[in-house]
């Protein structure tokens, strides 16, 4: 009975806080979000660009990465990062893509890792990403801290 109670005072008590009214973010702190985000959503659209349009360097890095010479799995790669980033940038959507994209960034660090590149250039830049993407989200989004909250 008692652990009932409980469910039901928490239950209100996240209800509550989603509530449009309720912990409204401050505009420094709203704005500081929405520029990390913005930069980092430019990072990734221009990534995406690159490997959707196929520049030179694109497919270089990607032989040097051990990945096979296909155009494919590159617009392949790009489209996804552009869907990926796409729902981050979306306000409604931007749990989804930062999740999406904390995997995306995981794997390119595992394949710089496997590539044995340079620790903190290379291998952790992904991590570095990541970082900026929740440090934004958790900045201008009073969902992503109520979410990151029950998390931790």
């Amino acid at each position: 009975m008692n652990s009932r109670r409980l469910y039901a005072q928490s239950l209100v008590h996240v209800t509550n806080t989603m509530t449009p009214n309720a912990n409204p973010v401050s505009p420094v702190r709203l704005w500081t979000g929405r520029i990390l985000s913005g930069l980092v959503i430019a990072f990734l659209l221009f990534d995406a660009a690159g490997k959707i349009v196929l520049i030179q360097p694109v497919i270089e890095g990607m032989k040097h990465l051990g990945f096979p010479d296909s155009p494919e799995l590159a617009r392949g790669l790009g489209l996804l990062l552009l869907a990926c980033t796409l729902l981050y940038a979306v306000p409604r959507t931007s749990l989804v893509g930062a999740v999406l994209l904390t995997g995306y960034l995981g794997g390119a660090i595992a394949i710089h890792l496997r590539a044995g590149h340079p620790l903190l250039t290379h291998v952790l830049f992904g991590g570095y990403i990541g970082v900026l993407l929740w440090v934004g989200l958790w900045l201008g989004n009073r969902n992503a801290r109520l979410l990151i909250r029950l998390w931790c």
